[in-house]
């Protein structure tokens, strides 16, 4: 156990509060609620709960603004995951969660331990977990240190989520200077669970047993989630690995198995995963939600590693750990459980009537820590932080891409632009459980949705899409943000899935300068309003704040994960590889602005408005696509959010067949390379092309025939003539080669 100066009440010096990262005003609210001095050990709980990464304390505030409520939502914000009702008795949890400072310290670990948490996220609330996606963001492919961690990110994904048995179907990989020095590594999971199983992470009953079960408690990751990330980098963060958590994706499968054979039995009043904070975030979070208190006893749980002392104990963030608050009558068959799966489990707990929070060195032995429950939940600070419009903004938007010229060469401009995902997914395991119907690389994911009891088909699938872009949301959060929930839903649309629900991982910049609260609360606005327009529901989500290196914020990058509903799955969805012979449609309003599209970004232009998007549009042409999906009338269909020049291009080396294509009003490189959300680029038999067009005129949808597929050769308008083969080639070696030029370096 710990030296007095643990335990005692201090009357100390700052920079006690200030080195576990509190502000002198939060130590003045603890020792209010105390009404005395916190302790060593208290002050520790305090400033894990109350960090950026538990508490929200910049960010709650804004994200009430977000519809979270719908009649299939079954659980919405502040759980280990969302829940949503997918019919006959099924309900499918997700989740998406951030471990960017974790991983550009430790990329392995990083990032492996952000799939293990993830995956705790979904099975606590009784699903298992049948699929992760992954969508990563890193520095320049020419910067060694950024290659470094985008393989070693990579690889943690893969070791973890191959050897714990959950298929990771797809996300996005993007490399952009603004990345370099601080990488963004979102993990989302999604899960599906009898409805009747679904458990909260509630504790009650004053005398009912809090259990802990899991890898043992040992001192990696102390402060590697809550501290790590609630602040911003600087030069010799290396020395904060041992801080990193250590992933076992061997003792997570146990888990799994375990934790679901106990829920099945109805074995726990409450149950929670063991994340960020560790004990003190799982303890204290279940019995505030439950309005009890809970005594611990800290010589009950298993450590691996002696003398630790109490606050390490407290406050480590060791992967592969569950608490659960069981009644007395069902320990023995829940410990069995525990034994059958060779799990570790031990009564470290209590659950009390009296609403404190209590730590104690043994059962009736010494007092070390007594604190109100509810005060590191329901108390942590709320800052409404100073919110500034950038002064130059609007000098900025009017500096739209338009003004860029021609390109001497558009087809090696578009042909920079292909760049094959491969690489990353194909070090992935994405066909366990032969759900996947529609893998990795392709507009959405999509799934067999099987019964979790009995494991048979329903005949109906599961559409997935992870979706970000820091290039409109630069621009303008609001619109940006807008743009990107309307490409999740039109990727959705292309596999004939119809959206049920989203999360968020909002990641941003330090919340202390004024212009980034600003774009937090601008992009939480356009997801508010997209989502209400387009009827999705945002049922949880993550925070990533401090996202800055060397005082550079990176730039204002959320990222969302939606599920769609595929209300039959008789055949797979078209897919984008274009058939030979096909008429090509665009089918939505298209694109009109350069400002925001990739290849600006790489000309060096970085001002202008992003696409501007009309959301009655959008809703009527991912109704329309989705509804030509599912009834066999499209051969081969791609989102435009990518532009036309780059959507055919990826449509061609997607089956190596070539296409003629005329570009559509305003013509030329604008027409080219300009991104909208709101469109499709579709493959039409010629037979079906006159019914598709009337069908799409009485819908109110834009439709305009632009070329047919064929060939092997690319030729779009007076502007790119490329070879199939070299657009191929391209596509498929840009990534492989910039990743094995030069050397890495950690």
């Amino acid at each position: 156990m710990a030296e007095r100066t643990d335990r005692d009440p201090v009357e100390q010096d700052p920079s006690v509060h200030r080195a576990l990262g509190l502000t002198d005003d939060e130590a003045d609210e603890i020792a209010r609620i105390l009404g005395r001095p916190a302790n060593h050990l208290e002050l520790a709980m305090y400033s894990v709960m109350w960090s950026e990464h538990c508490s929200y304390k910049s960010s709650r505030v804004h994200l009430r603004r977000l519809p979270s409520e719908a009649p299939h939502v079954l659980v919405g914000p502040g759980e280990g995951a969302g829940v949503v009702d997918v019919g006959d008795g099924i309900a499918a949890a997700f989740r998406i969660e951030s471990h960017n400072h974790p991983s550009a310290i430790e990329p392995y670990q990083g990032a492996a331990t952000g799939v293990g948490g993830i995956l705790r996220d979904v099975f606590s609330m009784g699903a298992r977990p049948i699929a992760l996606m992954d969508p990563l963001r890193f520095g320049p492919l020419d910067d060694p240190r950024s290659r470094w961690i985008a393989e070693g990110v990579v690889s943690g994904v893969s070791g973890y989520g191959n050897s714990v048995g959950v298929p990771t179907v797809g996300g996005e990989t993007i490399f952009d200077a603004t990345y370099q020095g601080n990488p963004l590594v979102n993990v989302f999971c999604l899960g599906v669970l009898p409805q009747d199983r679904l458990a909260l992470a509630r504790a009650s009953g004053p005398g009912n047993l809090t259990v802990l079960f899991g890898s043992a408690t040992g001192r990696d990751g102390i402060g590697g989630a809550s501290v790590l990330a609630s602040a911003s980098f600087t030069e010799g963060d290396d020395e904060k690995r041992p801080s990193v958590q250590v992933g076992d994706p061997f003792e997570e499968k146990r888990l799994i198995e375990a934790c679901l054979e106990i829920l099945e039995a109805g074995l726990v009043v409450g149950i929670q995963d063991l994340g960020a904070a560790g004990i003190t975030g799982a303890a204290s979070e279940t019995a505030s939600k439950g309005g009890v208190g809970m005594d611990l006893y800290l010589d009950q749980v298993h450590v691996r590693e002696e003398g630790m002392d109490p606050f390490e104990i407290m406050i480590s963030e060791s992967q592969e750990r569950m608490l659960a608050i069981v009644e007395p009558a069902k320990l023995d068959e829940l410990l069995a459980i525990c034994a059958k799966w060779e799990i570790a489990a031990s009564v470290i707990g209590t659950v009390t009537g009296t609403g404190r929070f209590r730590v104690l060195d043994r059962l009736d032995g010494e007092l070390l820590a007594d604190i109100p429950a509810s005060s590191l939940d329901d108390d942590a600070p709320l800052y409404e932080r100073p919110l500034a419009e950038p002064a130059d903004r609007a000098e900025r938007a009017a500096d739209t891409a338009e003004s860029l010229p021609a390109p001497a060469d558009a087809g090696a401009d578009l042909l920079a632009l292909l760049a094959d995902t491969s690489w990353v997914w194909s070090q992935y395991d994405h066909q366990l459980f032969l759900n996947t119907v529609v893998g990795p690389g392709d507009d959405a994911t999509v799934l067999r949705l099987k019964d979790p009891r009995t494991g048979e088909p329903t005949g109906r699938g599961l559409g997935l899409t992870t979706d970000g872009n820091h290039r409109w949301c630069r621009l303008d959060p609001r619109t940006g943000m807008a743009a990107v929930v309307a490409e999740s839903v039109m990727n959705l649309a292309c596999v004939g899935a119809e959206p049920l629900a989203l999360v968020n991982c909002l990641n941003f910049g330090n919340p202390e300068h004024p212009e980034v609260m600003w774009q937090l609360s601008e992009a939480i606005d356009g997801m508010a309003e997209a989502c209400r327009a387009l009827s999705v529901p945002v049922i949880g989500g993550n925070v990533s704040l401090y996202n800055e290196s060397n005082g550079v914020n990176i730039d204002p990058s959320p990222v969302i994960g939606t599920v769609g509903l595929i209300a039959s799955l008789e055949r797979r969805p078209p897919g984008m590889g274009l058939v030979e012979g096909t008429t090509l449609v665009v089918l939505g309003a298209p694109a009109t602005t350069l400002s925001g599209s990739a290849w600006a970004w790489s000309q060096g232009h970085r001002e202008g408005m992003p696409p501007q998007v009309d959301l009655d549009g959008v809703r009527a042409t991912a109704a329309f696509v989705r509804d030509a999906v599912a009834g066999d009338r499209l051969r081969s269909v791609h989102d435009l959010a990518g532009g036309l020049g780059p959507a055919v291009a990826e449509m061609t080396v997607a089956t190596q067949v070539g296409a003629r294509v005329e570009l559509p009003a305003p013509g030329g490189h604008v027409a080219l390379f300009a991104e909208t959300p709101a469109a499709v680029l579709a493959a039409v038999d010629p037979g079906s092309l006159d019914a598709l067009l009337a069908d799409a005129a009485s819908a109110g949808v834009a439709a305009q025939v632009v070329g047919e597929a064929g060939g092997d050769r690319l030729v779009i308008g007076d502007l790119v003539d490329v070879s199939v083969a070299e657009a191929h080639g391209a596509w498929r070696d840009r990534l492989p080669t910039a990743l094995g030029a030069g050397t890495t370096q950690g």
